[in-house]
């Protein structure tokens, strides 16, 4: 599961608090709000974790093909 900072939580409650107010014109808590973040965290989070894996994943992959060109680059030839 994934684990936020306490400070981390408590904006993303006032978000989701703002949020509820401004769109749905619903007032909630500071309880309740933290708990729709974990209810939203411990459901979906893991979708959105795994995307940034994903990508970074893709980031990385790109650079060694960048860095795998560069060497092939640089190879001297060999002449026997």
């Amino acid at each position: 599961m994934i684990k936020l900072e306490r400070a981390q939580k408590e904006t993303l409650a006032v978000a989701i608090q703002d949020y509820m107010q401004d769109e749905l014109s619903v007032e909630i808590g500071q309880f309740d709000s933290e708990f729709l973040v974990d209810f939203i965290t411990e459901k979906l989070g893991a979708i959105y974790y795994n995307k940034g894996i994903e990508d970074a994943k893709f980031v990385i992959e790109r650079r060694l093909l960048e860095a795998s060109d560069e060497l092939y680059e640089i190879e001297q030839p060999v002449q026997l």
